[in-house]
């Protein structure tokens, strides 16, 4: 069964698209989506086709293959249109104008991190620069640089939760330092690009999100988790899980972009946290364990895990900033847990 044929997979599709938002401003329009078979940009893609308003689609990624089965519903839709690219390279669309540009391409998951430093450093870096030139040439009315939690670096102690004026602590001379550092660059282009450029830039911050369109070489603690509960099996904790964090689920995530999109200030960055979300490791994996009839055992990391894993114990975000704008949370931790769980088990029957 395809993700298209999960009843509660359509129905969180749809109570996005069913959100009270200006969407006749997108009437008629482009939007340029990188990262387009990843977890918030293949979610985005399936909202924006589901409420048509004859907007075309533009979906970069390096893999037509990948694409065309995640998109199949879509793929012959003139609406969708696949570019096979590596944005380190630049971009290659024939298009006169792109009205919108949603960045979401990144290495974003601790195996990624520790076996490819360089790529997930110049995607962040490289592949942004060359979607804001591009955007700026291409007459973009706004673009979206999605950003993390991960920016704000180590809780020193000094703050219970991150605002979006915080600038916590980084040590650059780690390995697992080249995606915070890379995505504060990338925040910081797209502030050069606004005033060197004109380019209405908004920075959407997104907190740790799940869902059913996680990619399944996802090695990120919550993903392994989901996946042990898929297949019936222990939930297994590489810490003693005292961690505290807060988490988003992807519908959710997606409907704060949207209102970063519509209503968000140029040059600002807001924060898409759900407080209803915060949780520690270790009580994350007691649910998902519950909904198996499974137990948690721990386990050590081996090396390579290790060296991709963050250091930090408690990362919360506010949320007041976004709030403003009108975005709401709709899924608490244990109800998009149950949601994820159940719409990737139909998906493997």
């Amino acid at each position: 069964m395809s993700i298209f044929e999960s009843e509660l997979y359509l129905r969180d599709v749809h109570t996005v698209a069913a959100l009270e938002l200006p969407w006749e401003q997108l009437r008629g329009s482009s939007i340029m989506i990188s990262g387009a078979t990843g977890m918030i940009g293949s979610f985005l893609i399936d909202v924006l086709m589901e409420k048509g308003l004859d907007i075309t689609v533009y979906a970069l990624g390096r893999n037509a293959e990948k694409a065309k089965a995640r998109f199949d519903r879509w793929w012959n839709d003139s609406r969708l249109v696949f570019v096979e690219c590596d944005i380190n390279r630049g971009i290659s669309l024939d298009a006169d104008k792109v009205d919108y540009v949603f960045h979401a391409a990144s290495n974003t998951h601790p195996v990624a991190y520790a076996t490819d430093p360089i790529g997930t450093i110049t995607t962040n870096i490289i592949g942004t620069d060359n979607l804001l030139r591009f955007a700026a040439e291409h007459g973009t009315r706004r673009v979206l640089f999605a950003s993390s939690v991960e920016v704000y670096g180590e809780n020193r102690g000094d703050v219970d939760r991150f605002s979006e004026d915080y600038c916590g602590y980084l040590n650059c001379n780690t390995l697992r330092a080249g995606y915070p550092e890379s995505k504060r660059a990338g925040e910081a282009l797209c502030q050069a690009y606004i005033r060197q450029k004109g380019l209405n830039v908004v920075i959407p911050r997104l907190a740790r999100t799940y869902g059913p369109t996680m990619l399944m070489s996802d090695t990120k603690a919550l993903s392994q988790f989901l996946k042990k509960g898929i297949a019936g099996e222990n939930i297994v904790l590489k810490s003693e899980g005292t961690q505290l964090f807060s988490y988003t689920y992807v519908a959710d995530a997606v409907s704060g972009v949207l209102y970063c999109l519509f209503h968000g200030e140029c040059g600002e960055a807001y924060n898409i946290a759900d407080g209803g979300s915060d949780i520690m490791l270790k009580d994350l994996a007691a649910i998902i364990a519950g909904f198996a009839g499974k137990q948690v055992v721990f386990d050590l990391p081996d090396a390579t895990e290790r060296a991709g894993y963050s250091t930090a114990t408690k990362a919360i975000m506010t949320s007041d900033k976004i709030r403003t704008l009108g975005w709401r949370a709709q899924y608490p931790i244990q109800a998009g847990l149950e949601r994820t769980l159940r719409i990737l088990k139909e998906d493997r029957q």
